[in-house]
This record gives C-alpha cells, structure tokens and sequence, in this order.
C-alpha cells in the first residue's frame, strides 16, 4: 500500500511520498514531524516509510520557472553517485532513470540502490524507470518503489498504444506514481533498442490531445526530429510542431535524446514548453573513457581509483547538462 502524507509547510515539487514495506518499523525523516496518513488502510505489523520525490510537481514546477529538469540514466553505483553528486553540486533537483536492459541486469538491486541515494540526497530525487514495454516490469518496478514510469507503447498502432498505456496507468494509480508515455517513434540507439530513420514518426499534435485524453497520462514525450543516441547529423528540431503540440495538451512535455543537442536548441525547446530532457549516450560515453584512460595510465590500475575517475567524468556531463537546462 501506499499512504498519502499532509506535511504542512513542505515546498512545491518536494512532497514526499511513503511507500509501506515489510522491512523494520516506521522511522520519520529526522527534524519533521510525522505527517497524517490520508490513506484508511490497517498496516503490515512491520513498515519502513521512504522519503522520495514524486516528480509530476517538479517538472510543473520548473515549467513555471522557465527551465528543465535533467533525467540521467543510470546502470551502476558509479551513475548513481554521479548523478546524485552533480545534483547537490548544482542544488537542483534530479532525476535517476533505468532503463528496461540496466533493470534486466541489476535487478531490485539497482532499484534499490537508486531509492537509497534519493532517501539520502540533500536535493531531491525521482527515481525513473524509462521505456518499459512490458506491463509485468511495470509492475515489479512499482512495487519496489519506483516514483515514476514511462511505459513505451510507440512501437505499437495507435489505438494499440492508447490500449497499452491505459493498462499502465491503472497499475501506477495504486501507487500514486505519474505515468510518461510517448506519441510518434524516436529513431537511433539506445541499449538494443534500434529504429531506423524511416521508422521514426513524428507527434502529430491534433492526435496528441486525443491520446492524453484517452490514456490519462501525467507526461508526454514528443517527437520532433529528436533521436535516441548521438544525432547522425545536425539535429532539425521541428519546433513548429512543438509549439502545437504544446498548445493542445497541459500536461509536462518531454524530450528524449539530449545527448549532443545544442544549447540552442534545448534552450527553444524549453520556451516552447519541454520541463525533462533525458540524457544517456554522453554519460555512458563519459564512464567508458575514464575506464579506457585509467587502464592505459597504468596496465594494472586500483579498481576503486579508475571507478572514481569513472563517476568524476559522468558527474562533470551532468552538471553541464544541468546548467544548460537551467539556461545558465
């Protein structure tokens, strides 16, 4: 179950949210008073309450202000920290993503390590899981705490995804957990997931207020000539449609494919109404040259050294990418 605090005083898009699990006994954040459950529901005889961020009030928030929020994937502890650490370094709030093949390989394991930096941060922290296709990991990553989901139904005609991301929605509404979907189809890579340019479809914006109507998502993901991956040429940002599809849905816009787009462009997309930008190539790019450089400095390199190395270098793209979604 999942109870639904009142905590007075507490800033926007910082709301906790407590997920009861059967592991020790209720434990308040220290220095805050326990908060009033809305929720009637008698609970397990053991519980432990998780302070996280659930990140629809974040994105409105930053949508207000006239920035981004910047989601990074993560695979391993040394993403985790990165991330964690440029957020703090950058006092702003964050978000952690895994991705369906990183799930796959770290299991509940990484879900959890990535809760625990969240709960232990002094800045806020979503924890993401990003493009799922498959409504059974939906539901285990919900039931291990996960605060958001983007569940990826793109691949499918359209009434087909209308059909996949109702089903989604009604298993994160348990948890009071938002629901990103995507309308049209990115080209590019990302972790075995492939489409060529010809595949890609862009967001028609007409068709989009009918699909946020129907499916009842909390986010969009827009496709605008925006690609997973590094872009193959100079990107072409079709911000003409942006700025329709803005004016035919009210909910927070999304922009996959940040990695190697120009300042300029992020900075149009965020007047035209994008609040997240989702950011992997640069940081896996970053991880893997900081192992390759340490291994050729020294043949036999310390292991914690090179993983030091690693996150400095990831933490360094994320706080650029921070600073330029802030507009800084």
């Amino acid at each position: 179950p999942v109870w639904y605090p009142a905590w007075p005083g507490y800033p926007l898009g910082l709301a906790p949210r407590f997920i009861a699990t059967p592991r020790g006994y209720p434990a308040w954040p220290r220095g805050h008073p326990a908060p009033s459950l809305h929720r009637s529901i008698a609970p397990p005889s053991r519980l432990e309450f998780r302070l996280l961020t659930i990140p629809t009030a974040m994105l409105q928030e930053a949508n207000q202000q006239g920035i981004a929020v910047g989601a990074f994937n993560v695979y391993n502890l040394e993403g985790i920290r990165a991330v964690v650490a440029a957020a703090e370094a950058t006092a702003r709030p964050t978000m952690l993503q895994i991705h369906p093949a990183a799930l796959r390989y770290g299991g509940s394991a990484l879900i959890a390590a990535c809760l625990a930096a969240a709960r232990e941060s002094t800045q806020p922290i979503a924890v993401h899981l990003d493009h799922s296709t498959v409504l059974d990991d939906i539901s285990r990553a919900l039931e291990l705490g996960v605060t958001s989901i983007m569940a990826d139904g793109s691949h499918l005609l359209f009434n087909e995804n209308v059909a996949f991301i109702q089903a989604a929605v009604q298993l994160a509404r348990p948890y009071a957990v938002p629901v990103e979907a995507e309308l049209g189809r990115l080209s590019g890579s990302e972790d075995g997931m492939n489409v060529a340019e010809y595949q890609a479809r862009l967001t028609d914006p007409q068709q989009a207020a009918i699909f946020v109507a129907e499916t009842g998502i909390d986010v969009l993901a827009v496709c605008i000539g925006n690609v997973h991956g590094r872009y193959p040429r100079e990107p072409q940002l079709d911000f003409a449609r942006l700025e329709a599809i803005r004016a035919a849905v009210a909910i927070p816009l999304v922009l996959h494919g940040a990695s190697g787009l120009p300042t300029d462009h992020v900075q149009s997309a965020i007047r035209l109404g994008i609040c997240k930008f989702n950011v992997n190539t640069e940081l896996r790019e970053a991880y893997v040259a900081a192992l390759q450089a340490g291994t050729i400095q020294k043949p036999t390199p310390d292991l914690v050294d090179i993983l030091k190395q690693a996150t400095l270098a990831m933490q360094a793209v994320v706080e650029q990418k921070i600073r330029v979604f802030r507009g800084i």
